[in-house]
């Protein structure tokens, strides 16, 4: 496993980290999601992600007690702040009670005196950018979180919290979590040049398109039993790639794969992380043979052509289009 700074801080985080959105608390039992874990610390990953609102809070929870005993300094934890963690009004959004609140339940739940990354999982148009920024900065100075970063945030929102942080002399964000892969690459436009100049890294999710982009779903043919397009509480989230159009590109890039000597994943993840402005790209699971699988993209290059081809195949149906959001109701 290859680590990368995060950014032009001084964190490294493993270069494919692990993420239980979905899966931890929802889509697979306890003991699966600490399989999966053990499997992703076997693999050499440092790094794991994780968010309040995930299963209700519940994968925070099975994360910590997965992680619970192991050496707290080889671990990178990053969680988030943002939707509705109870049914109170004060139960969501980036206010300092709530994100105060928040931080402290989530390391309860982590079984953890720091996070290494707390990011606002998205910008609240409802509070003060400085009151957001301060309260990050007071457990910054508190030692209870070590970075902040955001998540989907767009180009402009991003550019008035560095205004703001620099100056009043908080802590600066070092990091952004949104969507990106081969189908997705929104980013390009307008977020990925601004934070490339001010030095904030990419921890990217859904590198191979939910699924989408491993080759399993194929253009007219019903989503294969037990997969996340047939999950209740996945099937929401990919139903955006799986048009006959997309999965018929996305058949077309198994040549491109086996002449890289790589599987669909690896080659999907090996396309994000080719991008000197990713840090990581997260990955889940549901069995530990996915996570071994998908980490063997770590630390490959492919060379002019590979990406030439894959471009040149899917070019009709790449989304760039950087007005528009995630998939609704996306909590990744």
């Amino acid at each position: 496993m290859e680590h990368r700074h995060l950014g032009r801080s001084g964190l490294k985080v493993s270069e494919i980290a692990y993420g239980n959105w979905i899966t931890h608390g929802s889509q697979v039992e306890e003991d699966a999601a600490k399989a999966c874990v053990a499997a992703a610390l076997d693999e050499g990953i440092t790094t794991f992600d994780t968010a309040d609102v995930y299963a209700g809070t519940r994968a925070e929870a099975v994360l910590g007690r997965a992680l619970h005993g192991l050496r707290r300094e080889s671990l990178e934890i990053c969680t988030k702040v943002f939707w509705p963690t109870g049914p109170g009004p004060n139960d969501r959004g980036l206010s300092r009670k709530h994100i105060m609140e928040s931080a402290h339940a989530s390391l309860r739940r982590l079984q953890t005196d720091y996070l290494d990354l707390y990011q606002a999982h998205r910008y609240d148009h409802g509070t003060p950018l400085e009151e957001t920024l301060r309260a990050f900065d007071d457990l910054v100075r508190q030692g209870k979180v070590l970075y902040i970063g955001v998540s989907e945030w767009r180009a402009e929102e991003i550019s008035a919290a560095l205004a703001i942080a620099g100056q009043l002399g908080l802590d600066r964000l070092i990091s952004n979590q949104p969507q990106y892969n081969m189908l997705w690459r929104v980013i390009e436009a307008e977020v990925l040049p601004l934070c490339e100049t001010e030095g904030i890294g990419q921890i990217v999710w859904s590198p191979i398109g939910q699924g989408a982009l491993t080759g399993k779903y194929l253009p007219g043919q019903a989503a294969p039993a037990g997969s996340r397009a047939t999950d209740a509480s996945g099937s929401g989230f990919i139903k955006g790639f799986l048009t006959d159009e997309i999965l018929g590109r996305v058949a077309e890039l198994r040549p491109v794969a086996e002449q890289a000597g790589l599987s669909m994943a690896q080659l999907a993840i090996a396309w994000v992380l080719q991008n000197p402005g990713v840090s990581a790209a997260i990955v889940g699971a549901t069995r530990p043979e996915q996570v071994r699988e998908n980490v063997k993209a770590s630390g490959v290059r492919l060379d002019e052509e590979v990406m030439r081809r894959i471009d040149d195949v899917l070019a009709p149906v790449i989304e760039r289009d950087p007005a528009l959001t995630v998939s609704p109701p996306a909590r990744s």
